[in-house]
């Protein structure tokens, strides 16, 4: 009852929480189509830079945090550029963008394959870029891409069309698989790995959505959405091998591709995450969509978890907090893979009775079981459905660096949007009840993979015992920086080098621990 207050009370004397984000907006590029469809990327080794992209061709760089941004059009010379723009920074801070392709003529076919290009130098040059999944003139088309911290590969998952737009029943659509292991040079031949089919209509009965995830021991994670609701499948060996049967997770009331007044198409695909962050819901597999399956006039934001590696799943659990009746869709879902928090952003209507449209967001602290809804926009906007608005938006957190982009239209001139988001105007704490305070976060080891030494950081919220080891993968204790030590609020950074316990190459796990504190990361040590 006490953190209700609280919270009622923050609501009350923040203006409910709206004004306390800082909306900026992204600059022209120079681009001739109008952008949409954005993604966002944080740097996890320095929170100040991050990289955004935008339909068709839009690339955004941000060296202050995303306070202010550089702005300009990516050019493939070699595939082309043609949207669904997925941009991410891997384990050597090159930036990735990866984008459809449109080949010159005589040298390919629209969207024939998937195309990454690299930076190497922050984002102020690209190369030509490398492709997966060229497979005659067959489409391939929605593809997300994430990193395995541990090694630096490099999963791609997206769908292939064998003709897109065909209503053929012998036409299917499938979702293929890709890896790098080369920092996105070369990529693996392209590995179907659905059991079930779909068609190429480009809706509810085409499989889509696939957007994959690193587990905690290298797993690989994916669902999407088609013919038989959301359906998960899983790599324990890299991406070699899969399920033989994908697992059922949730219908999909409605189907994924639904109206929504205003909106010239509109989706709900699946987003999939995984906790890796050592906190107490580590290994966490969750999938975030929105469906309407409340009725045409009510879409809902939802979310399922799976605590045993996706064999089974919770039942859906409804994301945003408002009364029956109003429109929430183009959701997206992060994990901030420090504080284990998940962040949720979308389009809202809760507060009017036509089709102008807020950007939401909701943070959960507790795996997914309860959420804070917050309005992010400083002022709504209307919709028109004559001008296309992409697919989805996007979010991207770490270490309490959150970062939302989505699309804005006014005057029918569309424009790309972000927020600086104040974690400590969101989450409701109660400074007497020192129960509902973090007692300790833990970064993740910097370098990781490391060659012979690696800091280890992590900020006490109050002073106390605590206690560092590190223990190999059978649980053994194979060194020790701090035994039960007493320290003060702050922040501390270990060293650990491994000629100093004569450590092997391999994975290892370091553990704080303490009065209240039970933190556990990855690391892993190479040649």
């Amino acid at each position: 009852m006490k953190k209700l207050f609280i919270l009622s009370f923050l609501m009350i004397l923040n203006g409910f929480l709206y004004a306390q984000h800082q909306n900026v907006q992204l600059p022209y590029s120079g681009s001739t189509y109008a952008p949409e469809e954005p993604s966002i990327y944080v740097n996890p080794y320095n929170t100040d830079k991050l990289i955004a992209g935008a339909n068709i061709n839009n690339i955004y760089i941000s060296n202050d945090g995303g306070y202010t941004w550089d702005a300009n059009v990516l050019v493939s010379n070699q595939n082309g550029v043609w949207g669904d723009p997925v941009t991410i920074v891997d384990t050597a801070e090159n930036y990735l963008y990866f984008h459809l392709a449109y080949p010159p003529a005589g040298t390919g076919s629209w969207i024939d394959r998937i195309v990454c290009q690299k930076s190497t130098d922050g984002g102020l040059t690209w190369n030509d870029g490398s492709y997966m999944g060229l497979n005659g003139s067959k489409a391939q088309d929605k593809e997300w891409a994430v990193i395995d911290r541990t090694n630096n590969t490099i999963y791609v998952t997206w769908t292939q069309f064998d003709d897109y737009g065909s209503s053929n029943p012998n036409d299917k659509s499938s979702i293929l698989f890709s890896k790098s292991t080369d920092e996105g040079e070369t990529w693996s031949e392209a590995l179907k790995i659905n059991e079930v089919d779909g068609d190429c209509i480009d809706s509810d009965n085409t499989v889509e959505g696939a957007v994959p995830a690193v587990g905690p021991n290298g797993e690989v994670y994916v669902a999407w959405a088609g013919p038989e609701g959301i359906v998960f499948d899983r790599s324990l060996d890299g991406g070699e091998t899969w399920l033989d049967e994908d697992i059922f997770v949730s219908d999909f009331p409605g189907g994924w591709d639904y109206a929504i007044p205003g909106i010239n198409r509109c989706n709900g695909l699946p987003i999939t995450v995984c906790d890796l962050s050592g906190g107490p819901n580590h290994g966490t597999i969750y999938i975030n969509w929105s469906d309407q399956s409340n009725g045409a006039n009510d879409t809902d934001v939802w979310i399922v978890k799976s605590i045993d590696g996706g064999d089974t799943w919770s039942d859906p659990i409804r994301v945003n907090d408002d009364p029956p009746g109003k429109q929430q869709f183009f959701t997206w879902m992060t994990v901030d893979q420090v504080t284990g928090y998940l962040w949720f952003v979308w389009y809202d209507r809760r507060e009017y009775d036509d089709n102008n449209t807020d950007v939401f967001m909701a943070l959960s602290e507790d795996g997914g079981e309860t959420f804070i809804n917050f309005k992010v926009s400083e002022s709504s906007f209307l919709p028109n459905s004559g001008i296309f608005f992409g697919d989805y938006n996007c979010v991207s957190a770490h270490n309490n660096v959150v970062r939302p982009i989505w699309t804005r239209l006014v005057n029918n001139t569309l424009s790309i949007w972000t927020a600086i988001i104040n974690p400590d105007a969101v989450i409701p704490v109660n400074v007497n009840e020192k129960d509902q305070v973090p007692f300790a976060t833990m970064e993740p080891n910097y370098p990781n993979p490391f060659i012979e030494s690696t800091a280890i950081a992590f900020k006490l919220k109050a002073s106390g015992h605590v206690t560092l080891k590190v223990y190999d993968l059978f649980g053994r204790e194979v060194a020790s920086l701090i035994n039960n030590e007493e320290r003060l609020f702050g922040k501390y950074i270990e060293t650990l080098d491994a000629s100093d316990y004569n450590l092997s190459p391999g994975v290892y796990y370091f553990k704080l621990s303490g009065e209240g504190i039970n933190l556990t990361r990855k690391m892993t040590l190479v040649k």
